[in-house]
């Protein structure tokens, strides 16, 4: 008997999920838990599992097209199977949203009258985006021939870049290169400034559901959220020595700074058990582990893995559970369980050049702190000006939860033990 497949629930914020590739064509055999698509979720590219044993007989949701949870996506069944009525079915479902072809010029516009001298506005030039359309597989793929994706065209659908495409530039790179000759030089013309007769030219892309989750998850923080913000700036020279001292007696760790505000965050969380909570309506739940959260920049948007029990933890397991978990945030391969459920979390924007930042709260955690750059900076210290390496931090939190005194004192532990690395081991 044929089979529906539908849209499976693959994260615990899941609401509709894209098709980036089908691992089966129509007509292929499948088998019970062999791995049948690569589904885009709102965190991550999962694979999809058949649950049936069968033939793939019919495609109704193709490579780039998103769906909600629950849909017909595919059916399978035996080879010469009547599907009419499980299609009859599909057809009277919602169309799934097709993303709009990345290599398209600019959205059509509303039509503009015609001036009263009968000249009609001359047609600008669409104006590329920047953002490019891939699948995580050929990402990978690029990543490790060293291509760069923005000088490739995607035969994908919505022009996405996918795995015949890195093959095929791949093959073209080890061809031997042909000699060319240097065109001839332009001549210099006398610049004239285009009349401008339109408003510019756009091109609307349907959002990923890892931006459409962003969306909705701000819009549930920054309104019903209570912020408040509290800075303070930190002496790090004494920081910045220690991890100098370390990876100089093991290369092999590469401690950051950022691994040090992560345990320091944590220790500080649980002589603060105020600040390690959320608030739940009518209650506010406390945590006796830091679970912080990092927050990790994607291509789509943000994501921030989570650092179970923190506090627990040496900085060389700190610092080593970072990269990996960062490594697979990047590649979408990250589980639900180690996206979710932090008690606090961290933005670090310094490596940005970021002298000072507010961070959005995400819910329903009580408190994020944000990070800028460590930067030599003129103090005052026993009536002399030296040079000291400054950071600033802003520390945004759930009033609901965290009163100004609260986090004011969280912060003078932080800033203490960051002054005074020492105190870790005390």
């Amino acid at each position: 008997m044929a089979s529906k497949v539908m849209m499976p629930k693959l994260s615990p914020t899941m609401e509709e999920g894209q098709i980036a590739r089908w691992l089966k064509k129509e007509g292929d055999t499948v088998s019970m838990g062999e791995p049948l698509a690569e589904i885009d979720t709102d965190k991550a590219t999962m694979e999809m599992q058949a649950l049936t044993t069968g033939v793939l007989r019919k495609i109704l949701v193709h490579e780039g097209e998103s769906a909600p949870l629950g849909q017909l996506i595919a059916i399978v069944g035996e080879p010469n199977e009547d599907i009419n009525a499980l299609l009859s079915e599909a057809e009277t479902a919602p169309a799934p949203a097709k993303p709009q072809p990345a290599e398209e010029p600019a959205a059509t516009q509303p039509q503009q009258q015609p001036e009263a001298n009968g000249n009609r506005p001359a047609e600008a030039a669409p104006v590329p985006t920047g953002r490019v359309l891939v699948s995580p597989l050929a990402a990978r793929m690029a990543a490790e021939a060293g291509l760069d994706l923005r000088s490739l065209q995607g035969s994908g659908p919505g022009g996405r870049i996918v795995k015949k495409d890195i093959e095929s530039a791949i093959s073209k790179s080890q061809a031997p290169a042909t000699v060319q000759a240097f065109p001839r030089a332009v001549e210099a013309k006398t610049f004239q400034q285009p009349a401008v007769a339109a408003a510019s030219p756009y091109r609307d892309e349907l959002i990923t559901e890892i931006r459409r989750t962003i969306a909705k998850r701000l819009v549930t923080s920054i309104g019903p959220v209570p912020h408040f913000f509290l800075t303070t700036e930190i002496e790090m020279d004494r920081a910045a020595e220690m991890r100098r001292n370390i990876n100089a007696l093991d290369p092999d760790l590469k401690i950051s700074v950022n691994d040090i505000i992560i345990k320091v965050a944590a220790v500080a969380l649980l002589q603060h058990p105020a600040v390690n909570a959320s608030f739940q309506d009518k209650f506010i739940r406390y945590y006796e582990h830091a679970d912080i959260g990092v927050a990790v920049a994607i291509e789509d948007g943000l994501i921030t893995p989570v650092i179970r029990s923190a506090d627990q933890k040496s900085l060389s397991q700190i610092a080593n559970e970072v990269r990996e978990l960062a490594d697979r945030a990047r590649s979408r391969k990250l589980k639900p369980e180690e996206y979710t459920g932090a008690s606090f979390s961290i933005s670090n924007l310094g490596m940005f050049g970021i002298d000072e930042f507010t961070a959005v709260i995400n819910p329903p955690e009580a408190a994020i702190l944000a990070v800028g750059a460590m930067s030599p900076k003129p103090v005052v210290r026993d009536n002399q000006v030296v040079v000291r390496q400054m950071m600033r931090v802003t520390m945004s939190c759930d009033h609901r939860a965290v009163d100004g005194a609260t986090g004011a004192k969280f912060l003078q532990t932080f800033k203490k033990m960051l002054e005074n690395p020492l105190y870790l081991v005390v």
